[in-house]
């Protein structure tokens, strides 16, 4: 079975590497289709390939070129154009991401069958148009992939996609990063903090509540908070907020590679998703991965984690006073954090392994090819 996983801007190396090594392991012929990516290093290629044919010229001039964006709008078209011949030789397409979707309804590949996996369901702050473009594309789709059961209802229900054409598949637990070869040790700042600490990670977005964490940790005492991740908001209001804690509060604001994650997720004795929204999230998916006690907000997918698998401890979005509440008492024992972790550690080397969600994944594709 030869498989095409298409993530046009690289949007996501992590899974996408994850999951084609998984599905190599499960007997597919695996290709990634992608585009390079410029903030670090991926995952090296263990059984499958990687194709780079997205936006050359763009990844070329790096990060900081002028008029980058504008280049690699000029380039899609004709990549996709590209990419429509490529896609001749798989038997199955897997979109993970579609870049310009009122454009890339029109110029899909004609190959069946294609899968889409809905890591957004919706965009989060919509542009005109750009929810029409969204049902418009999910038509196209053979299959769709949602992480969760509060995805796939918002699938059917937001977009209105068959339900036959709905199918649940986890995210998988990011466990290659607990075995990086060149894994790189904290800064020294932070290499010398010996008290508890609590771990927020990844892009700083609003959606994701880190102003609510700040808030809530103003009076939590004999701990210190993290917050990891490069900004895509203004961080001034955050740091102004954190200056009125009774513990330090620090940030690392830039982008942190793969082989620097683990050192974060190894020391924290605590990992807070405090989101206002989401189906699912990587940096979820990392926790599990470490085995690392959390909190998460009671949001889309989280919720079904917590309550089937008991891997977190839930409290309201923008709930401060709860969120505070719980961190208080996550840092005051060690056996409720025990607990969390064990559950944790059950769930990423069971439900949430790699190799179960490409057995579910190529399981879904022999469904839909013909003959089958």
């Amino acid at each position: 079975m030869r498989i095409q996983l298409v993530d046009p801007s690289a949007y996501t190396p992590p899974y996408d590497h994850a999951l084609a090594a998984a599905l190599a392991r499960g007997g597919a012929d695996v290709e990634l289709v992608t585009s390079r990516f410029l903030y670090g290093p991926v995952p090296s290629a263990e059984g499958y390939s990687v194709n780079e044919l997205f936006y050359r010229r763009t990844a070329r001039r790096g990060l900081s070129a002028p008029g980058r964006a504008a280049l690699k709008l000029a380039e899609h078209v004709p990549d996709m154009l590209r990419y429509r011949r490529h896609a001749r030789g798989a038997d199955v397409v897997h979109w993970q991401w579609l870049t310009v979707q009122p454009l890339d309804v029109a110029l899909l590949p004609r190959v069946r069958p294609q899968v889409l996996t809905a890591h957004d369901i919706l965009p989060r702050e919509p542009r005109p148009g750009q929810v029409a473009a969204t049902r418009r594309l999910v038509a196209r789709m053979d299959a769709l992939v949602a992480h969760s059961e509060h995805g796939a209802s918002r699938l059917r229900d937001e977009l209105g996609v068959p339900p036959e054409r709905v199918h649940v598949i986890p995210h998988g637990a990011f466990d290659y990063l607990t075995r990086m070869p060149e894994e790189r040790p904290l800064p020294d700042d932070l290499a010398s903090v010996e008290g508890p600490v609590v771990l927020f990670f990844g892009l700083l977005r609003p959606y994701k509540g880190v102003d609510v964490l700040i808030e809530a940790f103003r009076e939590i005492q004999g701990a210190e908070l993290w917050v990891v991740g490069m900004p895509r908001m203004p961080i001034d209001p955050l740091r102004e907020a954190a200056r009125g804690a009774r513990s330090p509060v620090r940030f690392v604001d830039r982008f942190v590679t793969d082989p620097e994650i683990p050192a974060y997720f190894r020391r924290a004795d605590l990992v807070v998703l405090p989101y206002r929204e989401i189906d699912q999230s990587g940096v979820l998916y990392t926790a599990l991965a470490f085995g690392k006690p959390m909190i998460l907000s009671a949001v889309g997918g989280f919720t079904e984690l917590v309550e089937r698998h008991g891997a977190g401890r839930l409290v309201p979005p923008g709930d401060v006073l709860a969120l505070r509440s719980a961190i208080a008492e996550l840092l005051a024992g060690d056996g409720a954090r025990a607990g969390l972790a064990d559950a944790a550690a059950r769930a990423a080397a069971g439900p949430y392994s790699w190799d179960r969600v490409a057995g579910q994944t190529l399981a879904l594709y022999r469904n839909l090819l013909p003959g089958s």
